[in-house]
């Protein structure tokens, strides 16, 4: 029974130290030049079904406040980001056209997509510039005034 006892012990201390571990990895991967923490696009590491869970709040990471869905004034171009670090853009009747993981530090967003193409933007509030494109965040204000503005 002793034994039992320090095996989940034992599981509880290195889950804990994975996270902490993982937390100070993804910090110091290289500052954004406005001091920004990034938002990784990995997956934390997965518990086995023996870990202990962790206590409430020790490794819980808020999506950023940019996960949502951003179209273009036209309704053409859909790009749904993730909270996990993907996203999947649509174009007028593909689904799924591009799909991919992304990265935000700040204001800026870094594009990879399944293929290995790369790309980037900036969000401006409720407006994404991205590739030559101006994404709204679906049923926004500036969403609304765009849709208005094309007639």
């Amino acid at each position: 029974m002793a034994n039992s006892r320090l095996g989940g012990l034992f599981s509880a201390t290195c889950g804990v130290l994975l996270l902490v571990s993982c937390s100070a990895e993804a910090g110091s991967g290289g500052a954004a030049s406005d001091g920004a923490t990034p938002y990784s696009a990995t997956a934390a590491p997965t518990a086995t079904p023996s870990a202990v869970t962790p206590p409430a709040g020790a490794g819980d990471v808020s999506p950023h406040p940019y996960v949502g869905m951003w179209v273009t004034a036209d309704g053409h171009i859909r790009q749904m980001l993730l909270p996990e670090g993907r996203y999947d853009e649509a174009r007028g009747e593909r689904e799924s056209a591009y799909t991919g993981s992304y990265q935000v530090v700040g204001t800026r967003i870094e594009y990879v997509d399944d293929t290995g193409f790369s790309a980037d933007g900036t969000f401006d509030g409720d407006v994404l510039h991205h590739a030559g494109y101006v994404f709204y965040r679906e049923g926004s204000d500036a969403h609304r005034q765009a849709r208005e503005e094309r007639g």
